[in-house]
């Protein structure tokens, strides 16, 4: 049997109504919402299954909305099963959820700080000012390289999620995005498209947010991690306690390596990936990265975990 990785969703995965079924059919998920609002100190649990949805969706609630669900089905898949995976990786955000699995950071010590995590992005630049774009059809050297000439000409932009083959997203200044993106159409690319989020994340805009992060990291623990996670800045494993906090700070101007990831973990014998927490995003990217005989699953409540169990892969 080949080996299995546990994957974890980022921002934009949210949606009104996430774990309010879960907490009633599984008591270590509703554990785990109890902590995120004693952790808080307000009810989060509360944001996730009634909304508003333009509360959920600020990015100092997102962060820790969607780490909570993650952990909370992570919480009801351990009950039923003690299976530990070879890898853990997330998408941004969700390496939070998958140092959590890891054994890296604590739950508590996680919520807290992606909340801060989630408030120092939104600090680092002023609304309007940044802006991300997902750009379709082309290569990643040839948009490195537009990125690139646009930055130069004094309107920051970068590579920001290098997602599958064929999808990678943009971030900067909102010029710099516009510029970009105009050029990669004028360049072959079948599509760009804005992305409706708060700020330029994964770029050299979001430093300010980096350095705060340092210090908040500091002010918790940060182990050694029991599996490897397959890091956003690098698509490697890392275990090492004081890799996994310089990596964490690095991230948030940096790009995730998702396509890298993914490809890493195939190459190492994974086939089978289970994408834990809210939406299917990851298994969409999964399957265009992957092998097609492997196994992709997304688990984000009872009955999509009892199939996951009922198909005998884990």
């Amino acid at each position: 049997m080949g080996k299995i990785a546990f994957v974890f969703p980022g921002q934009g995965s949210q949606f009104v109504g996430m774990g309010a079924e879960l907490v009633q059919q599984s008591s270590a998920a509703r554990d785990i919402f109890q902590q995120a609002d004693e952790a808080l100190g307000f009810a989060l649990s509360t944001l996730c299954f009634n909304g508003p949805e333009e509360e959920l969706r600020l990015t100092a609630n997102t962060q820790p909305a969607i780490l909570t669900m993650s952990v909370a089905v992570l919480a009801a898949l351990r009950e039923k099963t003690g299976v530990t995976p070879d890898y853990v990786a997330g998408h941004s955000l969700g390496e939070y959820s998958a140092l959590v699995a890891a054994g890296s950071l604590s739950f508590r010590d996680a919520v807290k700080v992606v909340r801060a995590r989630g408030q120092f992005m939104e600090e680092a630049v002023p609304a309007g000012q940044g802006s991300m774009a997902a750009v379709l059809g082309m290569e990643r050297a040839a948009l490195g390289e537009i990125c690139a000439q646009v930055s130069a000409s004094g309107h920051p932009v970068q590579l920001a999620n290098l997602n599958s083959p064929g999808q990678i997203v943009i971030s900067g200044s909102a010029e710099g995005v516009k510029l970009a993106g105009e050029q990669a159409k004028a360049n072959g690319a079948k599509r760009v498209l804005p992305l409706n989020v708060s700020g330029p994340f994964h770029s050299s805009l979001m430093k300010p947010a980096a350095e705060k992060l340092r210090n908040t990291l500091q002010e918790v623990t940060v182990a050694d991690a029991a599996v490897p996670v397959v890091a956003n800045v690098t698509a490697r494993p890392v275990t090492d306690a004081g890799q996994i906090a310089a990596q964490l700070v690095e991230q948030v101007a940096a790009p995730v390596l998702w396509e890298d990831s993914v490809q890493w973990m195939v190459e190492q014998g994974v086939s089978t990936f289970v994408e834990i927490g809210p939406g299917k995003v990851l298994a969409g990217l999964i399957k265009k990265i992957a092998p097609a005989d492997g196994n992709i699953f997304s688990v984000q409540d009872m009955d999509s975990l009892n199939q996951l169990l009922d198909g005998g892969v884990l």
